[in-house]
């Protein structure tokens, strides 16, 4: 697994997930913010732009984690962070290993199946892979991301690494993933945030986080969409890693 690391030479380790279709830059800014305190580690998940292999499933992605907190770090960091996709994959590294980490900060993780969706992805991944690399079509699709226009360059060159295969493959798991029974049982100390201008079912899938996290707190983020917190809020959401931490 290949990840990007600031502040290597502190102790306190942190580990952001991006999401799907993004890659470590998703969080460069929020690991500037924290890397004169805090060992930040971004991997590059699985299938993605630049990363050493194919991505299979959520389940994989996350165990393949754990295994790299377990080589590096003896088994435990301080914080986990993840956005959508990511997210998933920080859902269920929690629920695969309930001492993985101190702290968690759940973005914007989509937890209810979207049978229609996960149907139509091959279909429309068929039809329109090959627009990927016009830049008509990828201005349009990055607009729709609410980021902001200066990483456009970066959005545009990964997004024409990703492969069809990867692509369908990650985009399928992302609207069938099912949370485990174990989630619950995490010790972490877990913040989920969602963006008020996020579709209902991405608000109801952190609401549905939050009854299955008994200890954890829930955020509504006024007048942010998918994905702005981390991308577009790097200051607050460093702030907001800050706060988490200092109390576990």
């Amino acid at each position: 697994m290949k990840v990007i690391e600031y502040g290597k030479e502190n102790e306190k380790v942190i580990l952001l997930l991006h999401g799907g279709g993004l890659s470590w830059w998703n969080y460069r800014e929020v690991a500037e913010q924290l890397k004169n305190e805090y060992h930040v580690v971004i991997p590059i998940l699985d299938g993605h732009a630049d990363s050493d292999r194919d991505f299979t499933s959520i389940e994989a992605n996350a165990s393949e984690i754990i295994s790299y907190i377990d080589e590096n770090f003896g088994g435990n960091v301080t914080m986990i962070g993840g956005l959508s996709l990511g997210g998933q994959i920080l859902v269920e590294v929690l629920s695969q290993r309930a001492d993985i980490c101190q702290a968690a900060l759940i973005e914007s993780a989509l937890i209810f199946t979207m049978k229609m969706t996960h149907q139509m992805v091959k279909l429309a991944m068929d039809m329109s892979y090959g627009l990927i690399k016009k830049e008509w079509f990828a201005k349009l699709q990055f607009a729709s991301l609410k980021m902001k226009p200066e990483l456009y360059a970066e959005y545009y060159r990964d997004t024409c690494k990703i492969s069809k295969e990867n692509m369908t493959a990650f985009l399928k798991a992302n609207s069938a993933y099912e949370v485990k029974d174990t989630l619950g049982g995490t010790k972490a100390k877990v913040h989920i945030c969602v963006g008020q201008r996020e579709q209902g079912i991405m608000i109801r899938s952190a609401r549905k986080l939050h009854e299955l996290i008994p200890s954890s707190t829930l955020e509504v983020l006024p007048k942010l969409y998918h994905g702005e917190y981390s991308i577009n809020h790097a200051k607050e959401y460093a702030d907001k890693v800050c706060a988490l931490v200092e109390v576990v």
